[in-house]
């Protein structure tokens, strides 16, 4: 009997690789590769992305710290929240593009016809209690960090012309900063948390604690773990991406990606083999922070299973194959400098002229279509902010228009002053019809990632956590 069970079973799965085959033949191979992701992810974790069972989450912080590919992060959600009709807080123009950084966040730095928010993710020093008075109640807290030899690199070469204390450094050499460290940096000078500390800094926390101090930074890590659902690594960022899509039940479209913000190869310096460890006697907070996320990380990866995750990294990258294939006329996207970049909106900031950022140009015979969806993805954070800006207020009027009573009936006090705040999105919503519609309501069939976004110095601002 038993084998008569295990015959059938093998028929059955026989007959079900052939339909495949079949399926796949008739239709040339070409169908969403949303649908390859349902057949490619754990058997154990489709419940959680088949179409109509779970809505995805919506309502987000990303704390977006300096140096860590945080803007790639920053334009995946700015792309979510327009493909989704969402609410992005923006900051108020005062602030600029950041949350009035460095100074403590408040929901004063927060453009008002941005309110009520569903997500935010500009740079700002966090603020927890700002946040959660602000935020829906189901909101879910993401971060990243990064190694802190390679990101303190990148910060003393990114900021050399902004932070004092890197100024002051003859000949701008890391080397002789490392050396003694106490002879150039001040604490309470502005822009000095991009010299000690800086993802300490970011979170809230006191940046200057000694590197003996190890009672401080575990009580900081585990604040830190108290609030944030999932804490990035930026050298695993695509395993962090597999970790985000099934926290928010999001779908691997969402998280496809073009990296933004990178230095030019020759911006970069390589560091000798006595430097990592010098930088992290100096940045001790950091790098207990990192240790101790980077394994987390693993620990929430192991959990899904290391051969689904592979699995899944492998469909992401595939994705990010054909994004490249769709707006790059089926080649890599060439980086270019903001001088050799066509479009003005697409040249990033540029921190120094020893400081190159890069950018990338579209090709000239590219479909409208495909522009319209194609530049989003490797639009700067500044261009970004202010487009997006721009489209929540036309919305914002168009509501304040919609809701003044026309001569009505009906009490003054029963129209809505604010629009409703999405809490999820459904799967089951249908696509719009039109490719070509306004930025806020198209599906976007393509994705990018990168960077790390540029900082202006503020007032100065206390040390006292405030996790």
């Amino acid at each position: 009997m038993m084998s008569i069970k295990m015959s059938q079973k093998k028929i059955f799965l026989v007959l079900l690789v052939i339909c495949t085959v079949s399926f796949l033949l008739h239709n040339g191979g070409h169908f969403n590769w949303s649908m390859e992701a349902f057949h490619l992810r754990c058997s154990t974790l489709r419940s959680q992305i088949t179409p109509g069972l779970k809505p995805k989450h919506t309502n987000i912080v990303f704390l977006k710290t300096h140096k860590t590919a945080s803007t790639t992060m920053q334009n995946m959600l700015f792309r979510f929240a327009e493909r989704n009709n969402l609410t992005m807080a923006l900051p108020k123009p005062n602030c600029g593009h950041q949350f009035c950084y460095p100074q403590l966040f408040s929901s004063h730095f927060v453009h008002p016809h941005t309110l009520p928010p569903n997500m935010i993710t500009s740079h700002m020093r966090f603020n927890k209690t700002a946040l959660q008075r602000l935020m829906p109640n189901d909101t879910i807290y993401i971060t990243i960090l990064r190694e802190p030899a390679s990101m303190f690199e990148s910060l003393f070469t990114y900021y050399s012309r902004h932070s004092g204390s890197f100024r002051r450094v003859p000949n701008g050499s890391l080397e002789a900063f490392l050396a003694d460290p106490l002879r150039y940096y001040r604490p309470e000078e502005a822009d000095s948390m991009y010299a000690r500390n800086t993802l300490t800094f970011d979170l809230g926390g006191n940046k200057d604690r000694t590197a003996t101090d190890v009672t401080y930074a575990q009580a900081f890590v585990a604040e830190v773990e108290k609030v944030f659902s999932l804490v990035m690594i930026s050298e695993y960022f695509d395993e962090s991406l597999v970790l985000l899509s099934h926290l928010l039940s999001w779908d691997l479209d969402d998280i496809v990606y073009v990296k933004l913000n990178m230095r030019t190869e020759s911006s970069k310096k390589s560091l000798s083999p006595s430097l990592p460890a010098k930088i992290r006697t100096w940045n001790s907070i950091d790098a207990y922070l990192y240790d101790y996320f980077n394994a987390s990380l693993w620990v929430k990866l192991s959990a899904l299973g290391l051969d689904c995750v592979a699995k899944e990294v492998y469909l992401l990258r595939l994705a990010q194959e054909r994004l490249t294939k769709s707006c790059f006329g089926g080649q890599m996207p060439v980086p270019r400098s903001a001088s050799e970049i066509r479009n003005k909106d697409l040249r990033p900031w540029q921190p120094s002229e020893k400081v190159g950022i890069i950018g990338y140009d579209l090709p000239l015979n590219i479909s409208h279509e495909a522009k319209e969806l194609c530049l989003k993805y490797i639009m700067p954070e500044i261009t970004y902010t202010q487009k997006l800006l721009h489209s929540q207020l036309l919305r914002h009027r168009q509501s304040f228009q919609n809701r003044t009573p026309q001569k009505s009936n009906i009490p003054q006090q029963s129209i809505r002053t604010t629009p409703p705040r999405h809490s999820q999105v459904h799967r089951t919503q249908p696509p719009p019809s039109n490719a070509q519609g306004s930025a806020s309501t198209t599906k976007s069939k393509f994705t990018l990632n990168q960077g790390t976004g540029t900082s202006k110095s503020g007032p100065k601002s206390s040390n006292t956590s405030v996790l």
